[in-house]
């Protein structure tokens, strides 16, 4: 959990505009086809959806898997993946134990929180179409990147 709660503080950033969604979105884009990744891509700020891309071998599936993952990053403010780890840390799951409908919640490893120094988490950005721990993995290398652009 330490590594997760790191990753949220390392790539905190200082804007977030639309340009920056397309930016990061098209680096997620190139990454995933770098490696034949099955997945769909997408970037939220708010209510509003600023970059979506489904590459092949991806499904329908992915893109309900991306809602119900950014549902728990709007929630809680922390990625998808680190909710879930909290809830395992303490003995417990989420489906079991949030009290929130598994069919609209999901705390696998994909979403991340797009946070903006002074305003908080404004939005979300998700993969969906690997293992979770792929799914996050692959979100944190693209943040990673986009900060040091």
């Amino acid at each position: 959990m330490a590594e997760l709660e790191a990753q949220q503080a390392r790539l905190t950033l200082d804007r977030f505009t639309h340009e920056d969604a397309w930016m990061l979105g098209s680096m997620l884009v190139e990454l995933a086809r770098e490696r034949r990744a099955p997945v769909a891509i997408d970037i939220r700020r708010g209510a509003q959806r600023l970059f979506h891309c489904a590459l092949a071998g991806s499904s329908a599936d992915n893109d309900d898997w991306i809602e119900r993952k950014r549902r728990v990053v709007e929630r809680y403010g922390e990625s998808s993946l680190l909710v879930g780890a909290r809830f395992r840390a303490k003995g417990k799951t989420f489906e079991g134990d949030s009290r929130l409908d598994p069919g609209r919640y999901a705390a696998h490893g994909g979403s991340f929180p797009i946070t903006v120094r002074g305003a908080g988490v404004i939005g979300a950005v998700t993969v969906s179409g690997l293992p979770q721990v792929e799914d996050h993995a692959l979100v944190v290398e693209a943040l990673e990147r986009f900060t040091t652009s």
